[in-house]
């Protein structure tokens, strides 16, 4: 099926097996769904008690969970960091934290930080030069890059966030995937350094995406501004509980790494083996180019298995974690199947 088919009402993003159903109506085994960044190893769900789905969450466990937050994003201060359910909820909060005016994201990346930007009335940049950047009012910048796992500098940042913060602008830095990249590059222990609001998903790394929960790093009068807009109860029970035990669990966190780390490499040899050399991307996801990747997304999905496949980049893919050795196993034979080996 060609790219020129999908439906205009889908929306360009990886996860959603309603548009891989619309796609590849035809197939009939369970969906191995490879098209997203998020962890196949979800973190174990605690014993969660009852009050926190009976009564409203309480304060001193939202205060809770921004001091365990701050501790694992090594922020200073939980006074410095906003609790929201989920990331995307914050883009357009935070990104109305400077008056409408020019904004440059930095892309090719995830679609949602231009499309939020021009919903909060900013005209709208997408550049691929980051000395770009420096122009903008409100500048965006994806840290390690959806889909391919670039990365800038932290000095480089810094001196951005420095740059913009003279004239009143703003720098957004999503690290949404920094649990699993460059951790020397990250700027959320500069959290309140001028000009600089960070953005920290909880979902992917924790593998608990549909809980919604993620966070806003920034200096102490922007938290308080995205905090009054966001009101009272942004969070729900369980998911202070979830991530108050999970941003606490260090034991998890380090074995986790090390398991994402062996499938990343477990992955990176499979697609060799059929061609395809993975040219970036993080623990979570790879990042590849072929001539005919309009054929492999098709085969694969043929095969009820979804990757991402990019309208910007058509001869762009990426692969997330199988998840499992049966995964492996049908992810080499479909591959074996289009190569003909």
């Amino acid at each position: 099926m060609k790219r020129e088919e999908l439906p205009a009402e889908v929306g360009d993003h990886g996860g959603s097996l309603t548009r891989a159903r619309r796609l590849f109506p035809d197939v009939t085994v369970p969906w191995l769904d490879l098209s997203t960044g998020i962890n196949p190893h979800s973190y174990p769900l605690p014993e969660l008690p009852a009050t926190a789905f009976s009564t409203l969450p309480e304060t001193e466990r939202l205060d809770e969970l921004r001091r365990a937050a701050a501790d694992f994003y090594d922020a200073r201060s939980a006074e410095l960091v906003v609790a929201a359910p989920g990331t995307q909820i914050l883009l357009p909060q935070v990104m109305q934290l400077v008056a409408p005016g020019k904004a440059v994201v930095l892309s090719p990346t995830y679609a949602e930080h231009a499309r939020t930007a021009r919903l909060a009335g900013h005209c709208v940049t997408e550049a691929s030069d980051f000395e770009m950047l420096t122009g903008a009012d409100l500048a965006v910048v994806v840290n390690p890059n959806n889909p391919d796992g670039r990365v800038a500098p932290r000095p480089a940042l810094l001196a951005l966030a420095d740059r913009l913060a003279v004239k009143g602008g703003l720098l957004i830095v999503d690290e949404a995937f920094m649990e699993v990249g460059p951790v020397a590059e990250s700027v959320a222990g500069d959290a309140g350094h001028p000009g600089l609001v960070v953005l920290r998903s909880f979902g992917k790394f924790f593998g608990l995406a549909g809980l919604r929960l993620g966070f806003a790093l920034a200096g102490r009068e922007m938290v308080r501004r995205v905090s009054t807009r966001l009101g009272p109860w942004a969070v729900s029970g369980p998911a202070l509980e979830i991530g108050i035990a999970a941003l606490g669990d260090r034991t998890w966190q380090a074995a986790m790494r090390a398991q994402l780390e062996s499938e990343t490499a477990q992955l990176n040899a499979l697609l060799a083996r059929h061609g395809l050399d993975a040219i970036g991307g993080t623990l979570l996801y790879r990042f590849v180019r072929a001539a005919n990747a309009d054929e492999i997304f098709d085969a694969l999905g043929r095969a009820g298995i979804l990757v991402r496949n990019f309208e910007v980049q058509p001869d762009a893919l990426r692969f997330g974690l199988p998840g499992g050795e049966a995964g492996f196993a049908r992810l080499d034979a479909a591959l074996a199947g289009l190569t003909g080996q």
